[in-house]
């Protein structure tokens, strides 16, 4: 008979999967293309344009980041779901990491996902 592990059983990590950073770039490009929903005339082209260029800083600023090592690497040769079983560390707590995949992944995805649904408002309105 299997017995559910204990909490201390877990693996800990203090670093994210790769998994985490690639759905994270994924969100900030999904958001990007998401805005170009409300591109309608010059001005308004130049400042997608604008905030096009700081998403990109942004995606680039979490793809480097997520080349950053601290010398412990035993956690990119393992697998995802062995990471989200696990537990997440920080600073002052640890958590499970599903709840820091979803706390983390959250807010972007809500944003991509919202400005999908205002650009399609936006498309159907003006289209009529």
């Amino acid at each position: 008979m299997l017995r559910k592990p204990s909490p201390g059983d877990r693996p800990s990590s203090d670093q994210l999967h790769p998994a985490i950073y690639v759905t994270l770039i994924c969100l900030a490009v999904w958001f990007a293309i998401a805005i170009w929903g409300f591109a309608s005339d010059g001005y308004t082209d130049w400042l997608l344009v604008v905030v096009s260029g700081f998403i990109l800083v942004a995606a680039s600023i979490t793809a480097i980041l997520s080349r950053v090592r601290t010398g412990r690497t035993k956690w990119d040769r393992k697998r995802f779901r062995d990471w989200i079983t696990g537990d997440f560390s920080t600073r002052t707590d640890k958590s499970r990491s599903l709840n820091a995949a979803v706390e983390i992944l959250l807010p972007l995805g809500a944003a991509a996902i919202g400005m999908t649904a205002f650009a399609i408002v936006f498309m159907t309105e003006h289209a009529t």
